[in-house]
């Protein structure tokens, strides 16, 4: 696979404009906004000392990779298919599953410069510090980033077309992030719910990226159920897959 297709897929992205607006721009927005309410900067004996902020900051780096992975990344190889370009591409030296791998390193490349953006923003605007493991949030991340593309790959390979693909990313969207804790923060969650989102791919994610902040490598039971919506939903997808 050549650099140039990733190019070229990462152009198709941005003209589409939902990763970029909804994935990118939107999060970021809230951010700021957030980071511009006193109340949200204060710490939080509920939170466990830290700001309502300083949540959201990992909250809305998750928003970006599942808008990426469950509406964007679904949307557009759904409507490769529908439209015929996977048959044609059949017919080329590039093959249809190259294509399929540039989409996915270009939706990658878009989340890794967003996290990047989001991380400075909260950084250098509002004085959030970075995870205390660094080494621990890159791996959540990629583990997450797998768990959430593997999930977009199977709402393709499932759905009849990009209309469908769209409304079955958007049904599995609001309540992964719910379970994120984009309204409430999970920590302020009751018992059961805050049980239940621990097993979601987001809920889990979210897990994940409050140990590296604490200082800790991310705890085995995130990472098990991240690797097991990813290989699961991974291998579903590539048995399932329709080229046409």
């Amino acid at each position: 696979m050549s650099v140039a297709l990733v190019k070229v897929e990462m152009k198709l992205s941005v003209r589409d404009k939902v990763g970029p607006l909804w994935g990118v721009g939107f999060p970021l927005i809230l951010l700021i906004i957030l980071g511009s309410i006193p109340a949200m900067r204060k710490p939080e004996e509920a939170n466990g000392g830290l700001t309502t902020f300083e949540l959201y900051v990992p909250v809305l780096i998750l928003f970006n990779i599942a808008m990426l992975a469950l509406i964007s990344l679904p949307n557009t190889l759904a409507g490769y298919r529908e439209y015929g370009v996977l048959r044609r591409m059949r017919t080329t030296p590039v093959g249809p599953a190259r294509v399929l791998a540039a989409q996915l390193l270009s939706n990658l490349a878009i989340a890794v410069v967003a996290a990047f953006l989001f991380l400075a923003v909260a950084g250098v605007a509002f004085g959030v510090d970075l995870p205390d493991n660094l080494a621990g949030f890159v791996a959540a991340w990629l583990v997450v980033a797998a768990a959430l593309l593997s999930i977009g790959m199977l709402i393709t390979a499932v759905a009849p077309g990009r209309g469908a693909a769209t409304a079955i990313g958007t049904v599995l969207y609001f309540p992964m992030m719910f379970f994120a804790g984009l309204w409430v923060p999970i920590t302020q969650m009751p018992p059961l719910l805050r049980d239940i989102a621990h097993l979601t791919p987001l809920g889990a994610g979210m897990q994940a990226f409050q140990d590296a902040y604490a200082g800790s490598f991310p705890s085995a039971q995130p990472l098990l159920v991240l690797l097991g919506y990813a290989l699961v939903c991974s291998t579903i997808a590539v048995r399932t897959f329709r080229w046409e």
